[in-house]
């Protein structure tokens, strides 16, 4: 070969590795805590900037406010309500558990059981508020006189 010609790189033929082996993240307790940490504050961020918009409303068009409320009052979004308190929660008991680890060593140290604590309050508070809520998206509401 001459200097000038550059050698031809093959791509390996192994099978690629799906696993977290070669990566940062392995997967553990405080990835997905990080990554849910993350995708609950971007929801939370965006319904706030929703909420925030369509409160605007009332200021520029009482009647355009009432219509905005009115689309917001459906089983879907009922649902989504559900969606909602389960981000929030999950994002406040999250951060909670990273001051701890911030705070304390001994935090540091047990974030594994931490992580597992604030799954089984997530969970916990969620099995009290989904139904309570639910029952009343889903009963029929009574007319106002």
């Amino acid at each position: 070969m001459s200097k000038t010609q550059s050698s031809l790189v093959l791509p390996d033929p192994s099978p690629r590795k799906t696993t977290f082996s070669g990566t940062l993240y392995r997967g553990n307790e405080g990835m997905w805590s990080w990554v849910l940490h993350r995708i609950t504050g971007v929801a939370i961020y965006f319904f706030l900037l929703v909420h925030v918009l369509d409160t605007a409303l009332i200021r520029v068009s009482p009647e355009a406010y009432d219509a905005v409320m009115a689309t917001y009052k459906n089983p879907i979004m009922g649902l989504g309500e559900v969606g909602l308190v389960g981000a929030v929660v999950l994002h406040a008991l999250n951060g909670l558990r990273i001051i701890l680890v911030d705070v304390w060593p001994w935090a540091t140290k047990n974030q594994r059981v931490l992580f597992w604590i604030v799954m089984g309050l997530v969970v916990a508070l969620m099995l009290y508020f989904t139904p309570n809520h639910l029952i009343n998206v889903f009963s029929p509401m009574e007319e106002a006189h």
